[in-house]
């Protein structure tokens, strides 16, 4: 990669009103939505001190979701944001290419991200497109299925498909490409939050951010709440 490219942060957000079905049974509605604008500010804040990335464009049409992007000065496109993750990304994707930067696209809900996952995720991509060459640098989630980090150059690169079994399909289409894909192991990046069984596994990971100290709260809260009936 040349001095030139620049590198965007692309991070889909869904209608938080209806967020995070698969937790329905151990939180509610309304904590869901707020369970999911903490992670995707927790995200956010990892991005904003990454000097490598030339910005953040975050996809969506959920009001209260750019309002918390706009106060980190990321930029807000509506292009997309009601077709899915895939949708999304691919608009982004456009706008990027007639901008000239790169695409890291991240999901909104790895809570355990840090500012160093992302330069370490950068600095492998960068050293992959020495040259210019076209790269693809990927993150795969833990259950080594999902896609929870990419990076092309440039943005159209590789035709990407989220979804729960993306991982090894995004593989082979960089390599029918003829890109060989970088494959980044990143332990923070590889947990997203779907199900009872992640959020269990967030709360076991050594982290202070908002959307652990929301779900300390909450755990806190109960137990008053079952002391004061017994």
């Amino acid at each position: 990669m040349n001095a030139h490219r620049k590198i965007c942060a692309v991070v889909p957000v869904k209608d938080t009103t209806n967020a995070k079905q698969r937790l329905a049974g151990v939180l509610s509605g309304g904590e869901r939505q707020q369970l999911a604008l903490a992670m995707f500010e927790d995200v956010l804040e990892a991005l904003v001190q990454v000097e490598e990335l030339a910005g953040i464009l975050v996809v969506t049409a959920d009001p209260v979701a750019s309002a918390i992007a706009a106060r980190y000065g990321a930029e807000v496109s509506r292009e997309g944001a009601d077709d899915g993750h895939t949708g999304a990304v691919a608009a982004a994707a456009r706008q990027l290419a007639a901008k000239g930067s790169d695409l890291l696209a991240m999901p909104g809900d790895i809570p355990l991200v840090e500012a160093c996952d992302i330069r370490q995720l950068v600095a492998a991509h960068v050293a992959a497109a020495q040259g210019g060459a076209p790269a693809f640098t990927i993150v795969p989630a833990r259950d080594r299925r999902g896609s929870n980090a990419v990076l092309c150059s440039p943005p159209q690169a590789v035709p990407l498909r989220f979804g729960e079994n993306s991982f090894f399909p995004h593989l082979a289409v960089a390599r029918a490409r003829g890109i060989e894909p970088a494959v980044v192991e990143l332990e923070h990046v590889a947990l997203d939050i779907d199900t009872p069984d992640d959020l269990a596994l967030f709360l076991a990971a050594p982290a202070s951010t908002r959307a652990r100290e929301l779900l300390a709260r909450w755990r806190w809260q109960r137990g008053a709440d079952v002391e004061a009936s017994a």
